[in-house]
């Protein structure tokens, strides 16, 4: 075969599985691709009628008119092989990350839509941002907060646009505190409340803070978890934190120390990160938590990458 059609091949082939898949499992927002081919580093997300497009450099020698050549090629075979138009394409470049730099904003446009994920509602932001508010692969972990929030006080670390906590109230949840540095995301996790028929309350927080600070300011609070979800960043440099700078694969022994220390008696903490390079240091964290690596089963039905995250469900026994 040659390299004409290789990308629309692929992604109709790809399309017509996670279709019906997609379906049966009640989700609108799907990965189609990722680097698959060789040929093609590139992703492509479905939004409900709609396709994100990460691209990446394929070489460092590659002149611009060759990456113009390329990206040109690649974005027809893309609307072909799905069926879109332009205008339902959202392009993105995808470069090695520096700090918070993949939250920056991109664009003005505000393209924004209402997706549908097992049962809840979510707002995403196809336009102006490196990644959208939702990330698809943790779609298993969220289902398993739900199912597990039951009648438990919830904190969502690190929290984005507060998908996590909109699956633990879901689920029932007594208490939720949703903790993030980013006044957008605070801001969007209210909305995101709102689209699922929640709001915020003094049973519901959402708190606009550094989540290291936060976790030692709750300790002599006396405040109590049964179920924490944290999901930091790889690395962060933000001036805002207390601490000058944040490093998953160096910081998180006491990160997890941290958490743990807010944790009734058979707490759970779901601790992730998708850092590469990531290793957990079992040995340097408290000695009376059970831990349980949960990264196959976490893994959506349409990520074929098994790098992209690794999680783990820890109880304080």
């Amino acid at each position: 075969m040659t390299t004409d059609h290789i990308l629309t091949n692929r992604l109709r082939k790809r399309q017509r599985h996670l279709r019906k898949w997609a379906r049966r499992s009640d989700i609108t927002c799907y990965r189609l691709y990722e680097r698959d081919i060789p040929e093609y580093p590139l992703i492509v997300d479905w939004y409900d009628g709609e396709a994100v497009v990460w691209l990446y450099e394929r070489t460092r020698d590659e002149t611009d008119a060759q990456a113009a050549e390329f990206r040109q090629q690649a974005l027809s075979q893309i609307q072909e092989g799905l069926e879109l138009t332009r205008a339902q394409l959202f392009v993105k470049e995808r470069q090695r990350q520096l700090g918070n730099s993949q939250y920056e904003r991109l664009d003005q446009s505000g393209h924004v839509r209402i997706v549908a994920e097992q049962g809840l509602h979510f707002e995403v932001n196809l336009s102006d941002y490196l990644d959208t508010g939702l990330f698809l692969d943790h779609r298993n972990t969220r289902a398993r907060v739900r199912s597990e929030a039951q009648g438990k006080r919830v904190l969502n670390l690190f929290a984005y646009t507060g998908s996590f906590t909109c699956y633990a109230l879901a689920g029932g949840a007594d208490a939720t505190t949703t903790v993030d540095l980013n006044q957008t995301y605070c801001d969007w996790t209210r909305r995101n409340f709102a689209h699922n028929g929640f709001a915020e309350s003094a049973d519901h927080r959402v708190v606009q803070a550094d989540c290291l600070a936060f976790l030692q300011e709750e300790r002599p609070r006396r405040a109590r978890y049964d179920l924490i979800v944290c999901d930091p960043p790889t690395f962060s440099n933000s001036k805002r934190m207390a601490q000058s700078s944040f490093d998953v694969v160096r910081d998180h022994p006491a990160l997890i120390a941290d958490c743990v220390n807010l944790l009734d008696a058979g707490g759970v903490l779901y601790f992730s990160t998708n850092a590469r390079r990531f290793a957990l240091e079992a040995r340097a964290l408290p000695s009376n938590l059970n831990i349980e690596e949960l990264t196959p089963n976490s893994l959506p039905e349409d990520f074929r990458n098994t790098r992209i995250h690794q999680c783990w469900r820890m109880v304080n026994a």
